[in-house]
């Protein structure tokens, strides 16, 4: 229980932003990655806060258990259901414009009775905050103090470099993912493998020592013994 508990304010500290002190304006929203440990039978939701009129992107991926699927559904601040998919082993859904409030993430299990399922979800806002940022400070610099650059063809190259680099960001957090989900598959066949040779070398040795008894039986000396 102590383990779960510590589990959920982790995934509550990654995913929820800081509460910000008073008068200094609400806080960034970030990005936020998180891999937890979904018991069989059970269900876990997690609440995201986000501004209005962002873009929110959702990855998941089961990268451990038996089946590697999981049901996932995806709820707005309002309550409705925008995304409900049944034993999926991965899934990427984008929420744009989203509304301001807390979005509902809901990985559940109930499904399985016996095996426990590790998931990594990923979350990723594309706000126009940013945007907004580089508009004022390019207003604020005097158009002689340019020297004659291009201020357009700048923030289009800071750009897309900041959405190369996210993207580069996300793709390895996601073969990180595929990585792990390959370690873990590996260990169980390896596990799986070791077991049954574990097996057959003691079916092997049980077959030699019955064979020994037996021909041991065949070559006593039944003869009678005098009196």
């Amino acid at each position: 229980m102590m383990a779960a508990s510590a589990a959920l304010a982790w995934a509550l500290w990654l995913l929820l932003p800081s509460v910000g002190v008073g008068g200094a304006g609400p806080p960034p929203i970030q990005d936020g990655e998180f891999t937890f440990l979904l018991p069989a039978g059970r269900k876990q939701c997690f609440y995201q806060s986000a501004p209005a009129n962002a873009s929110l992107e959702t990855e998941y991926q089961v990268i451990g258990g038996a089946g590697l699927d999981v049901d996932f559904s995806l709820e707005s601040p309002q309550g409705v259901l925008l995304v409900s998919e049944s034993r999926k082993a991965d899934g990427v859904h984008t929420v744009e414009p989203t509304e301001a409030g807390d979005y509902k993430l809901c990985f559940d299990n109930s499904f399985s009775t016996i095996s426990e399922k590790l998931v990594f979800f990923e979350l990723i806002f594309d706000s126009l905050q940013d945007d907004e940022e580089v508009e004022g400070w390019a207003e604020a610099v005097e158009p002689e103090e340019m020297l004659d650059v291009k201020m357009e063809d700048i923030k289009e190259s800071i750009e897309t470099m900041r959405i190369r680099l996210e993207r580069s960001i996300q793709t390895l957090t996601l073969l990180r993912a595929f990585e792990a989900r390959d370690r873990n598959l590996q260990e169980g066949n390896l596990e799986r493998v070791n077991f049954w040779s574990a097996v057959n070398v003691g079916v092997l040795l049980l077959v030699a020592v019955l064979q020994v008894c037996t021909l041991k039986r065949f070559f006593q000396d039944k003869r009678p013994v005098p009196t």
